[in-house]
């Protein structure tokens, strides 16, 4: 009777030797092993080896940066043969599928228009009370495409899907997880200026009318938003939705996007957000810089539960 082979696991040092020079069991020889990018083997516990080809890469030699080591299996670029992200078509029926969007670019910026006169005397108002802001869509339905493309492209080139609200999926949390009466402390209640603000936003966006908002690619940071124009304070930009899952399933996780949707006094019910795999902008949303010569030096972005 032929007796099947027992399949076994062999598992390797992810990063090399953190010394440049080590010696095998006679006390002879030296590991070699370099950065692609630099040349270097210093660095050994940041040295990064491909799962395919053997060879090397720092950390921080990635483009993007990597700023861990991953827990699963990684590949080098040259493996995974990565391009730079292309452009996603500025084609408006593509955009209006992709999005969902409810009207065409006509009657969206006559709406948008419409708005603006209605809202024109009430946001001073509302400023000087401290209430929350609706944005201003662009005025010019080519750029507002550009925009909703430059949004497209980044989902597609990290393999998200686009969502505009949370998402409850199998494995994960329950929706009725998510209490408002579990929050430690009490969640922040919202006056009902600040809903009816928020939910203006939310039909805006149905009829493509988004913040002036533009999603950048850089070589060291990855995807980044950049407000297109100045936007005022207290401006809401964007809901921030994904996949709604326990803190506990993702203490482990690398995800560089979480977060904290429900800060549980029994931590064993805190719910984080993850958008990995279902999001909006927000995804790539961590810091926007106005177009003023302190922009970079203030906290730009604000997230209210």
């Amino acid at each position: 009777m032929a007796v099947a082979k027992p399949t076994t696991m062999v598992l390797r040092r992810r990063t090399r030797a953190p010394r440049r020079y080590s010696e095998d069991e006679d006390g002879l020889g030296c590991d070699d092993v370099y950065c692609e990018r630099c040349g270097s083997g210093d660095f050994g516990s940041k040295l990064l080896l491909c799962d395919k080809c053997d060879k090397g890469y720092h950390l921080f030699c990635l483009r993007p940066i990597l700023v861990s080591v991953p827990k699963g299996s990684w590949f080098c670029p040259s493996c995974t043969n990565i391009k730079q992200p292309q452009l996603f078509p500025l084609v408006q029926t593509k955009i209006v599928d992709f999005f969902r969007i409810r009207r065409s670019s006509e009657s969206m910026e006559n709406q948008s228009n419409i708005k603006k006169r209605k809202r024109a005397c009430s946001l001073a108002v509302s400023k000087r009370k401290r209430k929350l802001l609706a944005y201003n869509p662009t005025e010019d339905p080519q750029r507002r495409l550009e925009q909703m493309a430059s949004l497209a492209t980044a989902l597609k080139a990290s393999g998200t899907e686009y969502s505009d609200g949370l998402t409850y999926r199998p494995g994960m949390a329950l929706r009725s997880a998510n209490c408002a009466a579990l929050e430690k402390g009490g969640m922040q209640i919202l006056p009902k200026e600040d809903i009816e603000t928020l939910n203006l936003c939310k039909k805006m966006m149905e009829k493509g009318e988004c913040p002036p908002l533009m999603v950048v690619f850089d070589p060291v940071e990855g995807f980044t938003v950049q407000a297109d124009r100045y936007i005022k304070d207290l401006t809401i930009i964007t809901e921030y939705v994904g996949d709604v899952d326990y803190l506990k399933n993702r203490e482990n996780d690398d995800g560089d996007s979480m977060m904290t949707l429900l800060h549980a006094s029994n931590p064993s019910k805190s719910l984080v957000i993850c958008p990995d795999k279902r999001s909006n902008i927000a995804r790539f949303v961590n810091g926007i810089n106005n177009f003023s010569p302190d922009g970079r030096k203030k906290q730009n972005v604000k997230c209210v539960s």
